[in-house]
């Protein structure tokens, strides 16, 4: 009998469409379930998933369950998980899945044990805490997994943490680091989704503001450029001087957080680090603020300074808590402070998630294959893997490319040839 906690069966019918509708932008992926389907490429492999619950996710579980892997999956974020879709997966495709959208977090972490008491071979995650449980409550199920996955910047912050530390109990993938990931997953995905996020939260005009943008990594930079190709005065803040470099290079205002919050509008945190925007900065804000989240957990926003300094806290609209300060300034916090882009919108667009779960679906590919080989380090996805997933979404879009001739190939091989 299939085991499995959602939030109603019901909702399966919406759900199956949604699943269909995406599959219809994710030709990549497809071809990789064709492939596996034919091959069964994950014959009787058990794969631990905890990423966010939505259509696009469930097109990669159908391609692992096509190779013939036996899937549970759980959400990685409270707020992200679409009911319709993890309804769609249990009855339509009899795939276990765990995940309620809005559940509390003892209740996040029941899930996540749900889907490690399958006993995986290999584990997927998206920001660590598939892997941050196993490493800490559930190490005996460390001699049954071959290695894991992992999907987001900030879980492989966590995961090179654990490995610098000699701590890392197992190989892990590092889905985020392929180019054909961050390149355009973080930089296009995160960019569009974000600004929809806070469009659909608010229904706020976004050219004429002041848009803070706190972090100029690849999510930072997709943001920025959206933010500006709708009209807005984009401000980055930075720690990093080379980024911040970056930023005025491509025309970017830069600007110390606390100077930037005095003038600041909207505000968005992509930064994957802690309580970057605090008590200091919201005490200068102007009144009405807007203050969102991309980064994969809610704590750049300090909501426990917030509520502090707040005598008084009201939800004005679905995603949206004003916090009236005790000077009667109001701070307008989107999607309790959680991934604006999935809490208020659908995430990232399929055209663009079908190239970083093709990534997951070749890697975990790859490490059936050399999970004799592989060492408790912290991989980049094979380049080879990379270019094939370029290469197979250039062809899904119609673009062809030159190739090198062989004079070519030997000038760049040589050392010889010179002026």
């Amino acid at each position: 009998m299939l085991d499995y906690h959602i939030k109603n069966i019901k909702l399966a019918k919406k759900g199956k469409l949604r699943i269909e509708w995406a599959g219809e932008d994710m030709p990549v992926l497809n071809l990789i379930r064709e492939r596996f389907a034919k091959e069964k490429s994950l014959a009787n492999i058990r794969v631990a998933c905890c990423l966010h619950v939505t259509s696009e996710t469930a097109n990669l579980a159908l391609a692992l369950k096509a190779g013939g892997a036996r899937v549970a999956l759980c959400a990685s974020n409270p707020l992200s998980t679409q009911d319709d879709v993890a309804a769609s997966l249990v009855k339509d495709y009899g795939i276990s899945v765990f995940a309620i959208n809005g559940e509390d977090n003892k209740t996040y972490y029941s899930h996540i044990n749900k889907v490690l008491d399958i006993q995986p071979q290999i584990t997927m995650d998206d920001g660590a805490d598939l892997v941050s449980t196993v490493h800490q409550k559930r190490k005996d199920l460390v001699k049954n997994i071959f290695a894991g996955t992992e999907e987001t910047t900030t879980g492989v912050i966590r995961l090179r943490s654990l490995e610098r530390d000699n701590l890392l109990l197992f190989p892990m993938i590092a889905v985020n680091d392929a180019d054909t990931k961050h390149l355009f997953d973080n930089r296009y995905g995160t960019g569009q989704s974000t600004v929809d996020g806070i469009i659909r939260a608010t229904n706020k005009l976004i050219c004429g503001t002041n848009f803070v943008v706190c972090g100029y990594g690849w999510c930072g930079r997709g943001v920025a450029m959206r933010a500006q190709g709708m009209g807005a005065n984009v401000i980055i803040c930075e720690v990093d001087p080379l980024r911040a470099l970056e930023a005025v290079m491509d025309g970017y205002r830069v600007l110390p957080l606390a100077q930037a919050v005095r003038c600041g509008d909207i505000f968005v945190t992509v930064t994957g680090d802690t309580s970057v925007i605090r008590k200091e900065h919201f005490l200068l804000m102007k009144n009405g603020a807007l203050l969102a989240n991309s980064g994969h957990f809610n704590v750049e926003i300090d909501l426990v300074a917030l509520r502090k300094l707040a005598k008084g806290k009201r939800r004005i609209r679905d995603f949206v808590e004003e916090y009236t300060l005790r000077n009667n300034k109001r701070i307008n916090v989107l999607g309790e402070g959680r991934l604006i882009n999935l809490v208020a919108a659908e995430g990232h667009p399929a055209s663009v998630m079908d190239m970083s779960f093709a990534n997951q679906a070749l890697s975990c590919e790859f490490v059936k294959q050399q999970a004799q080989t592989l060492e408790r380090k912290v991989y980049r996805v094979p380049k080879k893997i990379d270019q094939e997933i370029a290469r197979l979404k250039l062809k899904a879009l119609g673009v062809k490319i030159d190739r090198l001739t062989p004079e070519q190939k030997n000038y760049l091989s040589s050392w010889e040839l010179g002026t």
